[in-house]
């Protein structure tokens, strides 16, 4: 049996769970780079394209894509450490916030990260000295991903979900260059406390509220 293009690239590249990264990718309409890249600042880290199936941000983050059992109550389930359900449930949330904000990009990750559109987030520093906010962070990891050599075989999504992959490379292209890797892929860094400079920060979101379809929706 041929693996789908998409998930044998993505695997190429470093992304780990490829296959449910696309497949969920495939089933809301989103682009596969872009969903990568999220589980890459999640639960990977900087200069890594892998995201990892952990318990982090002190034991409330949950699967690759670090969903807050605090608002959400798939993340108290088994469930939540299945990557293939975690990538599905952070793919819905994800494509409905890109419904909300117009298929804006940025405006969707602030919120996936802490529930408003208009917030930096969680602040990432990268080897090279570049400390980027959430939304630009994960269009950093997009960029390490799609950069040099655009693949012709990205998703064709749905025009009410996500904007072009054009426009992603676009933004993408205003973010600091990411250095050329150097040695293996870095080991993903600790949710740790708030004392430590350099690990991700999360903050507390409202995402009961944001998910409720008179007001917002959100995520991890």
């Amino acid at each position: 049996m041929n693996l789908d293009p998409i998930a044998s690239r993505l695997s190429a590249d470093g992304v780990a769970f490829a296959p449910a990264i696309a497949n969920a990718a495939r089933r809301h309409g989103l682009d596969a780079d872009l969903l990568a890249a999220v589980a890459a600042q999640e639960t990977g880290g900087p200069e890594s394209n892998s995201g990892h199936n952990i318990v982090g941000d002190g034991g409330h983050g949950h699967g690759v894509f670090q969903i807050d059992d605090r608002w959400h109550s798939f993340a108290t389930r088994p469930a939540a450490m299945d990557p293939t359900q975690n990538a599905d449930y952070a793919a819905g949330m994800l494509s409905g916030l890109l419904k909300r904000y117009g298929g804006n990009v940025r405006a969707a990750l602030s919120a996936y990260n802490s529930g408003s559109p208009n917030a930096a987030g969680t602040k990432t520093r990268w080897s090279d000295g570049a400390d980027l906010s959430y939304a630009d962070s994960v269009l950093r990891h997009y960029q390490r991903l799609t950069g040099e050599s655009p693949h012709s075989t990205a998703i064709a999504e749905s025009s009410e979900t996500i904007a072009s992959t054009g426009a992603l490379r676009a933004q993408a292209q205003q973010l600091p260059a990411a250095p050329a890797p150097q040695g293996p892929l870095a080991a993903p860094r600790a949710f740790a406390s708030a004392r430590a400079p350099h690990s991700y920060q999360r903050q507390a979101t409202d995402y009961l509220a944001l998910l409720n379809d008179d007001t917002d929706e959100t995520n991890s």
